[in-house]
């Protein structure tokens, strides 16, 4: 396995740009387009190698993994007093726990649909944020 197989790569269909997008979310900013589907791809997986080279002879060590993650099911979100009282109140509401309410609005804001027993099924395509880091120029 290539060290570049550990990173999650993203090949989307922008409306805004018309276009093809290619990213690498958690390491590189920025990314890739074009029209041809595959050839983003291609292009992408070249420019990831890239950065990894880059971030070897730079001395820096890769940030971790982003592909073949296992997930718990569990996170915690930290809010502020007035969204909690808000939400525990909308979930009394409705006659839902907290839990399953939060399980649903998060389900709704990504496109993901609620699957049975209150798990959230994740969405097809996810869009994601990148690392903050500053762009490292191209070979």
């Amino acid at each position: 396995m290539k060290t570049s197989d550990q990173y999650l790569k993203i090949v989307e269909w922008s409306e805004e740009d018309k276009c093809y997008v290619g990213t690498c979310p958690g390491l590189m900013l920025g990314g890739v387009h074009g029209k041809d589907e595959a050839k983003v791809f291609q292009e992408l997986c070249t420019v990831v190698d890239e950065w990894i080279r880059n971030y070897k002879k730079d001395g820096d060590p890769l940030p971790a993994a982003t592909s073949g993650r296992d997930f718990s099911g569990k996170f915690v979100v930290r809010v502020g007093k007035d969204l909690h009282r808000a939400l525990y109140l909308e979930s009394l509401r409705i006659g839902e726990s907290l839990n399953s309410y939060c399980v649903d609005v998060l389900s709704k804001g990504t496109g993901a649909a609620k699957q049975s027993k209150g798990k959230a099924q994740s969405a097809a395509r996810v869009k994601l944020t990148t690392r903050e880091r500053a762009p490292r120029p191209a070979m």
